[in-house]
C-alpha cells in the first residue's frame, strides 16, 4: 500500500518514462509534487525502491526503472505496509500481558506515547493493556504498543493518534521503522539507517529533515510490525 505522495511520484515517473524514455530529474519531481526540497523526493524514491516498485541503476545518472505498478496505475496488486486494524481505544487494564477470551487476540502493554515529529518521552509507568490480533505477533518475541503523536511518518501511513505495535529488538536493518531511544532518555519513531559511524533517523514527511546522530547516541528498542487505528 502506497501513500498518496508515493503514488503520485510513481505515476509521474511512469508517465515520463513512457513519454520520453528517460525518467524526470529530481527538480522536476520536486516541482511536480509541490515539495519544498529535493530531500523529500529522495525519501519518496527510497520508499518506492524498498517496496519493490522501482529500481535505481548504479553508475548511471537519472537511471530509474519501473519494476511494477499498483492496480490503481494499471499494474498487479502490490504488497502491504504494516497491517491496519480498526478498533476502540483501550480501557485501563492490568499491565501484565495475557490472552483474552478470543484465542486470536493477545493483550499488550500500552507503554505511552511515541513522537513522530520531535522526540518526546515515551515510556509510561503502570501501563494499561490493549488487545491486538495474534496475527500481528511473532510467537518467539516480546511486543508492546505505543500511541503515535505527530505527523512526521504520515507518508508511511502512520498518523497522529495511531497505536503502533512494536516487536522488541535491539537491532535493525537499513530501512526498518524503529523505536529509537536517543541519548538514553527520549524516543522517537523513525526510519533507521546506519551510515558508517552515524545513525540517520529519517521522517516519512517531506517537511522534516533527517536527523544524523553518532552511533553511540542511538539505541534501537523495537521494530514496527503493526498498526491499530481508531476512527
Amino acid at each position: 500500500m502506497l501513500t498518496k505522495k508515493q503514488l503520485d511520484l510513481l505515476d509521474f515517473i511512469n508517465k515520463r518514462l513512457q513519454r520520453d524514455g528517460v525518467p524526470p530529474s529530481f527538480d522536476e519531481m520536486k516541482d511536480a509534487l509541490d515539495l519544498r526540497s529535493k530531500s523529500g523526493i529522495h525519501r519518496l524514491i527510497t520508499a518506492l525502491e524498498e517496496r519493490g516498485f522501482i529500481r535505481r541503476l548504479a553508475h548511471r545518472a537519472r537511471a530509474i526503472e519501473i519494476v511494477k505498478l499498483p492496480e490503481s496505475l494499471g499494474g498487479k496488486p502490490a504488497g502491504f505496509t504494516p497491517q491496519v486494524i480498526d478498533g476502540d481505544r483501550p480501557d485501563s487494564r492490568p499491565a501484565k500481558a495475557q490472552p483474552v477470551s478470543n484465542a486470536e487476540a493477545l493483550e499488550l502493554p500500552l507503554l505511552g506515547r511515541i513522537a513522530a515529529g520531535e522526540p518526546i518521552q515515551s515510556i509510561a509507568d503502570n501501563p494499561p493493556n490493549i488487545a491486538v490480533p495474534g496475527a500481528m505477533l511473532s510467537s518467539n518475541a516480546h511486543h508492546y504498543a505505543l500511541e503515535v503523536k505527530g505527523d512526521s511518518m504520515i507518508e508511511a501511513g502512520i498518523h497522529d493518534g495511531d497505536v503502533v505495535i512494536i516487536r522488541e529488538t535491539s537491532s535493525a536493518s537499513n530501512g526498518d521503522i524503529v523505536v529509537a531511544q536517543i541519548e538514553g532518555y527520549e524516543a522517537t519513531l523513525k526510519r533507521f539507517r546506519r551510515q558508517g559511524d552515524t545513525i540517520v533517523l529519517e521522517a516519512e514527511n517531506a517537511a522534516y529533515e533527517p536527523r544524523v546522530l553518532p552511533l553511540g547516541a542511538v539505541k534501537v528498542q523495537g521494530r514496527l510490525v503493526g498498526l491499530i487505528r481508531t476512527y
